[in-house]
């Protein structure tokens, strides 16, 4: 594998510990500011919306600047970002910049994605994009885990200053290590767009909608769960943290090896046994040694999805496909935030801390659905494609 994915990683391990640390400091974050754990809930939410709306925006806004430019003016964004989380007076300051930083993050991978499977083969494509993202999933065993351990013992604000940090490193890597590869001679803006239209791509983006939208609905609220149900004490939300990141890891790795030679089977494995695992999350959640195998499965379930999920839309989408990456990315994070807020509701709603988990059920079992459909539709398009009515007929002699 090319150098240049250790410097794409780098900064994704930036990216992933800011988007992951807040779900193990919420209740610090919220008693600091004076707010439920429903309204902080909102610094998950509002990060996710962020990212999918500044997905393509910012990828559009880099139309006509270097794909290597791009992503040093991103993590730059992101530096900025995070310390105004961590110097930020008021719920809302911190609020804003969990917003600013998350602008860059779908730019980021969508270009990111792009230009890692531009760098190796073509059957070698989806291990790249699962690399690149290994930066993320490594993050939720070292950045977030460390960074809650932070949080808890000298104060958040703490966290988001070594973040910040974290973004400066990043921000190196990319300019030293990725290589300022030209944009595709003819693809216009007009022509990412039309890759939108398509249907399988539009089809995946809902599968990572609602795939990894369950994840998220039951680990933003993983550590008053892990806490007030299983009976951990807060200091142990930092380890069970690492046993999600491992799965992370896990996860992502066999996603992307089992991606390039049978996608859609992998597909159907990860999704139907994530939706499962999150509806036992509901019992296993009032036992320790349970919760805990259950969160690594989590974690590994969920990341197993995105190799896949993220090579199918750069294939349907092929000859522009910087945008369609970029807005799966914004995908991932419109599953959080529905997610988050569905999980909010039903906890506000008095049904309980563990009710997020049969929310997050319910969305993977329906991308689920959608991989099937997604299926059938290539499939009747393919015999129709190969059809004898479009066949040219022989000429006789």
């Amino acid at each position: 594998m090319p150098l240049a994915l250790l410097a794409l990683a780098i900064g994704a391990f930036g990216i992933g510990t800011t988007e992951f640390v807040i779900m193990g400091l919420l209740p610090e974050v919220a008693g600091d500011f004076g707010v439920s754990i429903p309204t902080a809930g909102y610094l998950v939410t509002g990060y996710a919306l962020g990212v999918m709306l500044g997905a393509p925006l910012m990828t559009v806004l880099g139309t006509k600047v270097s794909r290597k430019r791009m992503l040093m003016l991103l993590m730059g964004l992101f530096v900025v970002g995070n310390l105004l989380s961590a110097l930020a007076p008021t719920f809302g300051l911190m609020l804003a910049g969990r917003v600013v930083s998350s602008l860059a993050h779908g730019a980021f991978f969508g270009i990111g994605s792009v230009v890692a499977a531009d760098l190796v083969a073509p059957h070698k494509r989806a291990g790249a994009i699962a690399m690149m993202f290994t930066g993320l999933t490594v993050a939720n065993v070292v950045g977030v885990p460390l960074g809650t351990f932070v949080g808890q013992s000298v104060g958040w604000r703490v966290t988001f200053g070594l973040v910040a940090a974290l973004g400066v490193v990043g921000l190196a890597g990319v300019a030293k290590l990725v290589p300022d590869m030209p944009k595709p001679e003819g693809v216009r803006l007009r022509h990412e767009l039309a890759a939108l239209k398509n249907v399988q791509v539009l089809l995946a983006m809902a599968m990572t909608v609602l795939g990894f939208g369950g994840v998220f609905a039951a680990i933003t609220y993983i550590a008053p769960m892990m806490t007030h149900v299983a009976g951990f004490a807060d200091g142990s939300v930092t380890w069970l943290l690492v046993l999600f990141g491992l799965g992370m890891v896990g996860g992502n790795l066999v996603g992307g090896r089992y991606a390039d030679r049978a996608l859609m089977p992998m597909l159907y494995v990860s999704l139907g046994a994530l939706a499962v695992v999150l509806a036992l999350f509901t019992v296993t959640a009032h036992n320790k040694v349970a919760a805990a195998v259950t969160i690594a499965l989590v974690g590994a379930l969920g990341f197993a999805t995105v190799p896949p999920l993220q090579k199918r839309v750069l294939d349907h989408a092929h000859g522009a496909p910087t945008l369609a990456s970029a807005v799966n990315i914004g995908a991932f994070n419109l599953g959080n935030a529905l997610s988050a807020w569905l999980g909010g509701l039903v906890i506000a709603a008095g049904l309980g801390y563990t009710a997020p988990n049969w929310v997050g059920a319910v969305l993977a079992a329906a991308a689920l659905a959608l991989a099937v459909l997604s299926a059938v539709l290539e499939r009747r398009d393919t015999a129709a494609d190969t059809s004898p009515a479009d066949r040219p007929i022989a000429a006789t002699h």
